[in-house]
């Protein structure tokens, strides 16, 4: 009896992105590196357009001053680019981008439909809390930005969830507007494009 609980104790179950699962040694190399692996899905390109068109007001949480930053440059993209009302979320600033800033999501004064957060992954649990609470349906999580387990929480938690995607860049490549360097292509087209 000891001896099958060692052997079941040396071994792990590793899901697969394409849901099967398998049995295998946990000190496996393999078994470590599908555990490492992402196996949270978000939603594809058709729900991102969606998500998109459908928002009104947007919230930038960890919106910065420094026009080095990326929130900054999505900030001004967002502000010339789309018909979007953007609300910065910064506890430190009292303006960017010539708009109002707020210390936190529960001072704004409408719900945004999308709070995009530019923060560190390990921050984002609290995010998620903070996005929940003040009743905002997306939250969309900036490029390079991954935690798993925030986006399966804010999932149970009903929340719609992008995450490691630019809204800059998804927003222009929906709207024929992004290049290989990211910026305006300057391309004229017959299409009617949404802002």
């Amino acid at each position: 009896m000891a001896q099958e609980e060692a052997a079941e104790a040396e071994t792990d179950v590793v899901t697969l992105q394409n849901g099967l699962s398998c049995e295998m040694p946990a000190d496996s190399p393999l078994a470590k590196l599908l555990k490492s692996q992402r196996t949270w899905i978000g939603p594809d390109a058709k729900e991102r357009l969606a998500i998109l068109r459908q928002a009104k007001p947007v919230a930038i949480v960890g919106a910065s001053t420094n026009p080095a930053r990326a929130s900054y440059f999505v900030g001004t993209y967002l502000q010339q680019s789309s018909d979007y009302t953007l609300y910065f979320i910064n506890p430190n600033a009292d303006e960017i981008l010539g708009e109002k800033a707020y210390p936190d999501l529960a001072s704004l004064p409408v719900t945004p439909d999308i709070a995009v957060v530019f923060r560190k992954a390990s921050d984002i649990p609290q995010v998620v809390n903070e996005v929940k609470a003040a009743g905002i349906g997306t939250i969309w999580v900036q490029l390079g930005i991954w935690n798993e387990d925030a986006a399966y929480d804010a999932e149970a938690k009903g929340l719609t969830v992008v995450m490691d995607r630019c809204i800059k860049i998804e927003h222009a490549r929906f709207h024929g507007r992004l290049n290989l360097f990211g910026f305006d292509t300057g391309v004229i087209s017959s299409k009617k494009g949404l802002r």
